[in-house]
């Protein structure tokens, strides 16, 4: 049978039907996916550290026998099980500690060899590592050399199936589908930056001979990907070059007069920002920006401002936001700064309006007396008409799929679109992931903005917790408590939402308003609850994520997240960024328990930074780019690497992709259809940009 990449998994040697469902659960369904399911770390098993050499403070690894006798399984409150063993080679012993995983008794039995790894500590006078991974391995697999006495890969697992069984099927994989491996790479362009050949690549991504070759196959991973995609936005760019769109001509004053309307002081980045987009809007081919900015930075003003300068233009502009009452604030606010522009008319439309009203809103688009028009979902529908659409400004973009963006487009004749995030999103991801668009940031946050300050307490200081939110509450403030789940589950050991409401209603805070918010709500209940909260009929608001993109409260000062632990950092950061809106100090409290190291690191970086653009960084530096602020959204595919520290890289790949298509805009020539047919297999619009 010709062997193909394309082929399914199930049928590679040592995996069936029953195996194949369960990597389809890692994301590999072909082989192609299985070569590129990378380690996502190495053990050097060539060097095992001795018990008696271990170093407190760093991750090493140790190979010892597992001691039934040190053995102990007990119950900390509610919800944390400890599991403890001990571990002894021939120089000493030590302890292993593991949080809420009590069948780990089930396999670390006595006289068992482990080979296990993990952070050294010092706890109550013994080394130990908590939560470390581990292998149980017999004298047979002590032969094996995919698992021992080697560079050994550690790989993403999934229930029911060992990393000794991985290793196995990505060894036969790489046997029988090596020598039909074609490299997409061109030759030259390999070459020029000596990049090794795919199947030397694939082998040493896996099972590297040594950690040069290693670092030499990462290399070429990383080339690869950033290669594919600045080739598939060099297309992008060559499809929108070629398509006209509107040159706005607006008085040249406009910037001037909109900055003395305001009853505020522009930052310096908010200026530049808006020479940018003005730049932009003047020429004739249709503006594609992102906009970034911490939250608070003071992106819909820049916003309003583009919407101005197309109406100043006799077109129309389209502000689309994700919820109904962010439609209604930014309404409100865009009409409060358009006072002095009483030129300029701007319409709310959202789901809830009635009919009769609808129909008002949309003659009033449709006749062109609408001039920015600020909306939800309701701005997609079908029948609603523009008199000339010039400018769509698109608010928290990763709230929408990538047909509803495009949709709000073709509203009009090829518009400007200006597209906002309040996730700041880091350098390198950004030169990966949005290199099709240019981008503008704003860096800096207007005066007199008050940093919210951040605690970390465990559940032993809840009574303080709740101490500190009345202390606020009496001040006249009001306070968010956001829980992780709305309803109790019986696999999840945590407090919920739901639960946790009519416990502060009726027993902690009897002598408050208190009210609970979450996604399960109709949206009108949802909607009338917010605004209660904005009003300040509502003292303290009980909630899940749904606040993450929500309203501005001025006067709530406190937030308390609840198992913080098992909060995104980037989430925590956008639900930290709920409070500290008004004039008051703003306090966050993370009520969390030890749980994993990586969510260790998640809480250090949130007590440490208020910077949104620092603690991106640090988010895609733990969790790696995956689906880092939704990169699926963009109809590009899943990152397989980690673009931290890859700058230059990118850099050479976007040069390397654009003397490629200077020769060949079409990828039509025979060296470069490798590219086009795994162009056309990774990105979904590919077609759409491929020159004809």
């Amino acid at each position: 049978m010709y062997r193909q990449i394309t082929d399914n998994v199930r049928y590679l040697k040592g995996v069936g039907p029953s195996r194949a469902k369960i990597l389809e659960k890692l994301g590999v369904k072909t082989i192609e996916d299985l070569l590129y399911y990378f380690p996502r770390r190495y053990e050097d098993r060539t060097q095992l550290t001795e018990i008696a050499k271990l170093q407190v403070g760093k991750f090493q690894t140790v190979k010892g026998r597992v001691l039934c006798s040190g053995q102990r399984l007990s119950f900390h409150k509610k919800s944390l099980k400890i599991f403890e063993t001990a571990v002894e080679d021939k120089t000493g012993k030590f302890r292993c500690v593991w949080f809420n995983q009590p069948y780990l008794r089930n396999y670390l039995k006595d006289d068992k060899e482990a080979v296990l790894y993990g952070k050294v500590e010092f706890y109550d006078k013994h080394l130990q590592m908590q939560n470390p991974e581990f292998e149980i391995i017999d004298d047979a697999e002590e032969k094996d050399s995919l698992n021992y006495g080697r560079i050994t890969p550690i790989y993403s697992l999934t229930e029911k199936l060992s990393q000794r069984v991985l290793r196995r099927i990505i060894k036969t994989c790489l046997d029988e589908y090596l020598p039909v491996l074609s490299d997409i790479v061109p030759h030259d362009v390999r070459m020029h930056h000596n990049l090794l050949n795919i199947a030397g690549t694939m082998l040493n991504m896996h099972f590297p001979q040594d950690a040069l070759r290693q670092e030499a196959a990462y290399k070429r991973i990383v080339f690869e990907e950033c290669f594919l995609m600045q080739l598939m936005f060099g297309l992008k760019r060559l499809k929108m070059d070629r398509i006209s769109g509107i040159a706005h001509k607006f008085e040249e004053g406009l910037l001037k007069s909109f900055q003395e309307s305001l009853p505020f002081e522009l930052t310096a980045a908010q200026k530049r920002v808006m020479e940018e987009i003005r730049s932009d809007m003047t020429r004739s081919q249709p503006m594609h920006r992102l906009l970034q900015g911490d939250v608070g930075s003071g992106k819909t003003v820049v916003a309003l401002y583009a919407c101005l300068l197309a109406a100043s233009s006799s077109h129309q502009a389209a502000f689309m936001v994700p919820t109904e009452i962010l439609a209604e604030q930014h309404y409100a606010n865009i009409r409060n700064l358009l006072l002095k522009f009483r030129q300029i008319n701007a319409a709310l439309l959202t789901s809830s309006l009635t009919k009769k009203e609808k129909e008002k809103i949309y003659a009033g688009i449709r006749g062109g007396k609408a001039h920015i028009v600020i909306g939800t979902h309701a701005l997609i529908q079908a029948g609603l008409d523009f008199k000339s659409l010039g400018l769509v400004v698109i608010d928290e973009q990763h709230k929408f799929g990538v047909h509803q963006r495009l949709d709000i487009l073709t509203k009009g004749l090829n518009p400007d679109c200006l597209i906002m995030t309040a996730t700041p999103i880091p350098r390198t991801l950004a030169m990966t992931v949005y290199s099709d668009l240019d981008i503008s940031t704003l860096d800096e946050l207007p005066k007199g903005r008050l940093p919210v300050k951040t605690y970390l307490a465990g559940e032993e200081k809840r009574r303080w917790v709740y101490d500190f939110i009345r202390e606020n509450l009496k001040k006249g403030r009001q306070c968010y408590i956001v829980y992780p789940i709305i309803d109790d589950s019986e696999k999840l050991d945590l407090k919920a939402a739901a639960t946790m409401y009519e416990d502060l209603r009726k027993n902690v805070f009897s002598d408050f308003k208190v009210a609970l918010v979450h996604g399960r709500l109709k949206q009108d209940e949802r909607v009338a609850i917010m605004r209660a909260f904005q009003k300040g009929k509502i003292n303290i608001l009980v909630s899940t994520v749904v606040i993450e993109v929500g309203v501005d409260v001025a006067n709530a000062s406190v937030m308390v997240i609840e198992h913080a632990e098992r909060f995104g950092l980037a989430q925590l950061h956008q639900l930290r960024g709920r409070i500290g809106r008004g004039s008051y100090e703003s306090h966050c409290i993370l009520v969390a328990e030890h749980s994993t190291e990586e969510a260790d690191s998640r809480l250090q970086a949130i007590l440490e930074e208020n910077d949104g653009f620092k603690i991106a960084e640090k988010d895609l530096e733990i969790r790696g780019p995956g689906e880092f602020f939704g990169v699926r959204q963009h109809g590009l595919p899943e990152l397989r690497i980690n673009p931290i520290g890859n700058i230059g890289a990118i850099n050479t790949a976007r040069e390397e992709a654009r003397g490629v298509l200077e020769k060949d805009p079409g990828l039509k020539a025979r060296q470069n259809s490798g590219l086009a047919k795994t162009l056309k297999k990774r990105f979904p619009d590919y077609e759409k940009f491929a020159a004809s």
